[in-house]
């Protein structure tokens, strides 16, 4: 009777070591992501915060000691002239570029489902304008935009138009950004909408067709709604790529001429490191706006999806 007991005690002890072994493997297998995400994700964020809170000159960011200024920046920021412009602008600039881009994605992977000759290939050079370096995209855009040798000026006056200063114009600079960014965000579009209708079984069509639906009434009522949770993730990325996007405005036209293209991520580069006295508090403030409303949009998300 010992025997057995001892036996039974053995073997729950056996089986809380396997357990605890089990549990210290899934540790360091987790270990890694953690460590990833504190150094690169939560502490980033945190000192953008604390920047945000404290009032930082050049000298007391070198030494660490600034002052706790509260909600001062944010107060700096909101009353800040530019600030109104630069939010207009960055809610334009993000609209019209999403939906821009999704309707020409899922127009052409509508296209490329059908699956013709050199369907392939297409779909391969439709990729190039997101393979390329940002900074040559931007470059080929500034040269094509040129008010004197751009190609596209060159083409308007062959066909009797006028030249526009597409840069250099308070009108047409937001233009002409947003123009660059729907080219550059078409493809990713393209490639998620086409694995998406790739995910939808061809025999619904063909009954939606033998019920004698047309073209358009199999994708507005079939296609279309069956892509909605794919539909839905590609605006949420595009959203969270376009309201960050800094580099191709600035390598275009800086946020100019006159604050005329100037949205909240420029504005917050400029506030930060684009003065001979940087305003860091500032600059991280607009930065975190930034990231607020990419958070708000996510949860919405995340709350729609949710079952």
């Amino acid at each position: 009777m010992t025997s057995h007991a001892e036996t039974l005690v053995r073997a729950r002890g056996a089986s809380r070591v396997r357990r605890a072994r089990g549990q210290w493997a899934a540790w360091a297998f987790l270990a890694p992501v953690i460590i990833y995400l504190v150094a690169f994700y939560a502490y980033p964020l945190y000192r953008n915060l604390d920047l945000s809170l404290r009032h930082y000159t050049v000298r007391s960011f070198v030494r660490g000691d600034a002052p706790f200024s509260g909600a001062a920046n944010y107060t700096t920021v909101f009353s800040d002239p530019t600030f109104g412009p630069a939010l207009l602008h960055t809610m334009v600039f993000t609209l019209v570029s999403i939906a821009f881009q999704f309707a020409a994605g899922l127009a052409l992977a509508v296209f490329f489902a059908q699956h013709f000759r050199l369907s392939a290939t297409l779909r391969a050079l439709f990729l190039v304008p997101w393979l390329l370096p940002l900074i040559v995209s931007a470059s080929t855009w500034s040269w094509m935009l040129n008010s004197d040798s751009g190609i596209v000026n060159f083409f308007l006056t062959s066909v009797g138009g006028d030249p526009i200063n597409w840069l250099t114009s308070p009108s047409w600079a937001l233009t002409s950004v947003i123009i660059a960014n729907i080219w550059i965000g078409i493809p990713f579009n393209l490639v998620i909408l086409y694995s998406g209708l790739q995910a939808i079984p061809g025999e619904i069509h063909e009954a939606a067709s033998l019920d004698g639906a047309s073209a358009w009434q199999r994708f507005w009522r079939v296609t279309f709604p069956l892509l909605r949770p794919v539909s839905a993730i590609t605006l949420l990325l595009g959203l969270v790529y376009t309201l960050k996007v800094f580099d191709l405005i600035w390598i275009m036209t800086k946020g100019g001429p006159v604050d005329a293209s100037t949205t909240l991520a420029t504005w917050s580069y400029r506030l930060s490191f684009g003065n001979l006295l940087p305003e860091f508090g500032p600059g991280a403030a607009v930065g975190n706006l930034l990231i607020v409303i990419a958070l708000i949009f996510g949860l919405l998300y995340i709350r729609k999806a949710a079952p």
